[in-house]
Parts: structure tokens; C-alpha cells; sequence
């Protein structure tokens, strides 16, 4: 019991409360409130039913066919009010389910993805594995789970105190024969049932408490599967051309073992579980027969006060063995609301962390500032040392230098992503700068979406977009502008190159910031490329990296990085 402590349901109250203080609040109390005055009616009909067993039973021992229609009637009227409750109990709890889930995913979702938080989770530290199955997972699951346990508790809360005093009362009719005494005890079937429970959920607790840790690491095991086989979906060009299907079939084989071994371990506990919740719901069964049979036999009591004895009986029992019949519901709860915790926090922490990681100083100003910006890796090892660099509008700034001297980390810098660093960093509003990576990211959907990602106006006319395919050479798409496709494994790597540079037509950024932008396509269409920029965005600044000694007849300033920090700043053709 003790991971149930006090600091776990801190914690689930943590993810739990701002969606009951959110804007939706009152709506969400009212379908709670609905569900759980359906939920106490529907507590109330089986205590209605539990007294009808009485005068049915009693109806069939004597032979009564009057009164035996007349609680016929009785019963169709209570089963059919049961029947609606019950319908309309899941149908609204579904609906507070999913609105919950809406809510919650995109509260999830505003957290990983603001500050850059989803970059920076990557790059500082490995604490947090698969997000993307937190939020699409996890979210539901722990709504699912809390919905049904919660109510569940309170239902069998409202259970024992319905019963208990029609058990109490019941007990009252019933001797113990011992020694050839008759002893009267009070609340004999309360006592009963309460030992009867306490005893099976303490042995539960026991033997089902290793079910928490191997149902947190099959969630994740799950995960991490799915994510590979995605990794390979994206892949397939990259793998079919290395022909490392051997590679990756082992590697799949491998994570799936791990599910596999870790999911034998669950059905083996599960095997004991089921043994005894089995056993105990069976015993449970005969238990109040056995207690009402010596009255019966004595002919003290009829048929019909056997069978309330039974049903008020397991009803109360039921109530008080809550934990015994839900524990694997509840172990698999546990483990739900490790991982939303553990995600909630280390989404908190990493924020901090990039503040102690790094002193470099980002402003907005009207341009590009560089002042003692000195950058390194994680493991400290400088890339730059005290760069200082102003770009006006309108110039054009290329970076060199050889593989590893910290070009790419550079853009990155000016694009404030990367932590690891000392300085100021002044450029212009990120509204009016577009950064072209070696390899452009092409969002799903239509063509029409990934030539206007990230920033481009939803109504832009099709005459500005098939002007743009036609300027880069991809006049043959424009038929398709409308298609959804993968078009990341359609177009090569140089036609997506030739994309991002469709995007800077279309979007006219004021700067232009391009890590290896044109790497795949040969110097004739990436002189083309940089012409046409020239040509159409004659005022816009542009920063490249590149290797090639062409492109300086495109740039006004040469920066070369020379590897361990060391810079120098040329003339373009120098």
C-alpha cells in the first residue's frame, strides 16, 4: 500500500484540479452531478430489488401465483428504471469523458509545445520517454481510469450505507446454533461481511502489488515499439537504400521482446489474482447461505429472507472488497499517473534547467547583433569563442568552415533554441525571419499546406502559389496542389530544398536564415536559387551556411569558423 502514499495522490490531484478550475468548470460539475445522482438512483433500485427477492421467493414457496405477477410488475418497472439509469449513467459520463480529455490534451499540448519545450525535453536531458504517447495515451486512460474508480468508490461508499442497516436489521432474525446453544449476535452478517472483506483486500494488496511497476513499463514498452516501427514508416527511402531491413527487424524484434517478457510477467501475476479474486467471488456466493442455513432449516425464516440475506449480503460485501474486484484497474491507474506526473514535471523542470545552463542574452532589435557570443556542446567543449558580428538589412552573411566548428549550432543560436552559450543575441522579430534547415520539414496534408508552413496566409491566391512552383522548377506539381500525399517520400531531398525556397517567395520574409539550404542540389540550380532570391527579395538579409566556394558570389561577408572556438570575418570573396 505504501505507493499509494500521500505524495502519489498529491500528485494525481495535481493533473486532476485544473480542469475543475478551468473554464469549463461548470459544465463539468453539472454532468458530474448527473452522473452521480444517476449513479445513487441506480443504488437505490437494487435496494428496491434486494427487498423484492423477499416477497418473490416467499410468492414461489407458497405457491402464490397472484402475488408472484404482481412482483412480475414490480420487477419490470424497477428493471427498466434500472435499464435507463444505466444507459444514460455511461452516455453522460462518456461525454464529461471526452470533454475533459479536449480540454486536457490541449492544456498538454500548450505546455510541450510553448517556449519550445518539446526541442528542449530532446536536447537537455533523456527523463521523459514518448511524450507523443503521454498525450494521446496516457491523457485518456487516466481520465478513463479516474471517472471509473471514482465513481466506483462512491457508489460502493452509498452501497454499504444502503445495506449495511438492511443487513444489521436482518441479522437480528438469524441464531448461531453452538454447543447446542442458540447465540444471538448483533450485526452478526455486518461482521461478517466486513472480516469477510478486510481479510481478501489485504491479501489482495499483497499479491497484487508488483502489477503497478510492470504495468507503468508495458505502457512504455508499448511506446517505444510503436515509436520505432513510425521511425522506420518515415524512413523507408533512407533504410531500403542501405538495405538495413536486417538492422531494423532486429531492433523491433528486440524492443517487442521486452514487451513480450514484461507481458508474461503480468499474466503470471494476473494468473494469481484471478485465482484468488476467483476464489473470494465464489466463497462470497455460498458465505450468506451458509450463515442463513441453520435458521432456515430450523424453519425460522422462509425462502425469501434467505435470498435478501444473500443479496444485501454480497451487496455489502461487494462495497467493502472494492479494492479486491478493481485492483488491476487501479495498478494500471497507478501507472498512468506516474507517467502524466513524471511528464508534468519534467516539463516544469526544463525550463529552469535551460536558465542554468545558459547565459546567453536574447533581444529583439531592428537588426541582427552579435555580442561576445561564445557557444559550446553539452559536454563543454567550445564551438565559438566572443563573436561579435552586426548584420544590417539587406546584407548578406555566409558561414564556413570545416564539419563540427558549430555552423549549424550558430543558426540555431539566432533562432533561440540552443541553450549552451554565453552573450547577446540581438536579431529581428521571428514574424519576420524564416530559418530553412539542410532538410525541410513538410507538414501533412496538401501541397497547398506545406508551401504555406509555417507562417503564410491561409487565402494566398493559387496564381501566387503556381508561380512559385513554376520559379523553382516545380511546374509539374501544380496540378496537385490540392492532394494530400506523403510528400516527404515523394520529392526528393533537392525538390523539398526547392520547396523551402517556394515557402520564401510566398512568405517574403525580411531575413532569411539558411543552414545548407541548397547541400542537394548541384551549383547550377543552386546558383539559379540564390539568383532568384536576389532578383525577388532584393532587400531581404540573408545569413547561409554552406561549404561550397560558389556561393560567395551570393554574399557580401564571409564568417569562417575555424574549430575550438576560433572565427575570423572576411570580405565575401577573400
Amino acid at each position: 500500500m505504501e505507493r499509494f502514499n500521500l505524495a502519489f495522490f498529491r500528485g494525481a490531484w495535481r493533473i486532476t484540479a485544473p480542469y475543475w478550475k478551468s473554464e469549463e468548470r461548470w459544465s463539468a460539475y453539472g454532468l458530474l452531478a448527473v452522473v452521480v445522482g444517476l449513479s445513487l438512483g441506480l443504488v437505490y433500485i437494487n435496494v428496491l430489488i434486494t427487498e423484492w427477492y423477499n416477497g418473490f421467493y416467499d410468492a414461489l414457496q407458497h405457491y402464490d401465483e397472484k402475488a408472484f405477477w404482481a412482483d412480475m410488475l414490480r420487477f419490470s418497472w424497477l428493471a427498466g428504471l434500472y435499464i435507463a439509469g444505466y444507459v444514460y449513467q455511461l452516455y453522460l459520463g462518456e461525454m464529461l469523458q471526452i470533454r475533459w480529455r479536449r480540454w486536457m490534451t490541449h492544456s498538454y499540448l500548450k505546455d510541450w509545445m510553448s517556449n519550445r519545450t518539446y526541442y528542449r525535453m530532446q536536447l537537455l536531458s533523456d527523463g521523459t520517454d514518448n511524450p507523443d504517447q503521454r498525450i494521446a495515451d496516457d491523457i485518456s486512460a487516466f481520465i478513463r481510469g479516474t471517472l471509473k474508480l471514482g465513481l466506483g468508490l462512491l457508489s460502493s461508499i452509498v452501497t454499504i450505507a444502503s445495506f449495511v442497516t438492511m443487513l444489521w436489521v436482518l441479522s437480528a432474525r438469524l441464531t448461531i446454533p453452538i454447543a447446542g446453544q442458540k447465540w444471538d449476535i448483533p450485526g452478526y452478517l455486518v461482521w461478517a461481511a466486513l472480516i469477510y472483506s478486510i481479510a481478501g483486500t489485504w491479501l489482495m494488496l499483497k499479491l497484487g502489488r508488483p502489477l503497478i511497476g510492470l504495468s507503468f513499463n508495458q505502457q512504455r514498452f508499448d511506446a517505444d515499439f510503436r515509436f520505432n516501427l513510425v521511425r522506420v514508416r518515415e524512413n523507408t527511402e533512407s533504410i531500403a537504400l542501405y538495405g538495413g531491413e536486417p538492422q531494423e527487424r532486429e531492433g523491433l524484434g528486440a524492443r517487442f521482446a521486452f514487451i513480450f517478457k514484461n507481458y508474461w510477467a503480468i499474466m503470471r501475476r494476473q494468473k494469481i489474482i484471478n485465482w484468488f479474486s476467483a476464489g473470494y467471488g465464489q466463497a462470497a456466493i455460498i458465505f450468506p447461505f451458509l450463515v442463513a442455513a441453520p435458521s432456515f432449516f430450523a424453519k425460522q425464516i422462509q425462502l425469501g429472507l434467505v435470498m435478501q440475506i444473500s443479496s444485501a449480503f454480497q451487496q455489502v460485501q461487494g462495497g467493502l472488497s472494492y479494492i479486491v474486484t478493481i485492483y488491476p484497474d487501479l495498478a494500471a491507474w497507478h501507472a498512468v499517473v506516474d507517467r502524466l506526473t513524471g511528464f508534468s514535471d519534467h516539463m516544469r523542470k526544463i525550463q529552469g534547467r535551460v536558465d542554468e545552463v545558459s547565459a546567453i542574452n536574447q533581444e529583439t532589435a531592428a537588426a541582427l547583433r552579435l555580442q561576445e557570443v561564445s557557444l559550446h556542446v553539452p559536454n563543454g567543449r567550445p564551438l565559438l569563442s566572443g563573436l561579435s558580428l552586426t548584420v544590417g538589412p539587406g546584407e548578406r552573411v555566409l558561414l564556413t568552415g570545416p564539419s563540427g566548428s558549430g555552423k549549424s549550432t550558430l543558426i540555431r543560436a539566432l533562432a533561440g533554441i540552443w541553450p549552451f552559450g554565453t552573450g547577446l543575441i540581438a536579431t529581428p522579430p521571428k514574424t519576420q525571419s524564416l530559418f530553412l534547415p539542410q532538410k525541410p520539414y513538410l507538414p501533412l496534408g496538401s501541397l497547398r499546406d506545406v508551401l504555406l508552413y509555417p507562417h503564410g496566409a491561409a487565402d494566398t491566391p493559387d496564381t501566387d502559389l503556381t508561380e512559385a512552383l513554376t520559379a523553382v522548377g516545380l511546374a509539374r506539381l501544380i496540378p496537385e496542389i490540392d492532394q494530400q500525399k506523403p510528400w516527404p517520400m515523394i520529392l526528393s531531398l533537392g525538390e523539398q530544398q526547392r520547396i523551402a525556397f517556394a515557402r520564401i517567395l510566398l512568405q517574403k520574409p525580411a531575413w532569411i536564415y539558411m543552414d545548407e539550404a541548397t547541400s542537394a542540389l548541384d551549383e547550377a540550380a543552386e546558383a539559379e536559387l540564390y539568383t532568384l532570391l536576389r532578383r525577388r527579395l532584393p532587400h531581404s538579409t540573408v545569413v547561409s551556411v554552406g561549404h561550397r566556394s560558389a556561393l560567395n558570389a551570393y554574399h557580401d561577408t564571409r564568417v569562417q569558423l575555424m574549430g575550438d572556438g576560433a572565427w575570423q570575418v572576411l570580405p565575401s570573396g577573400a
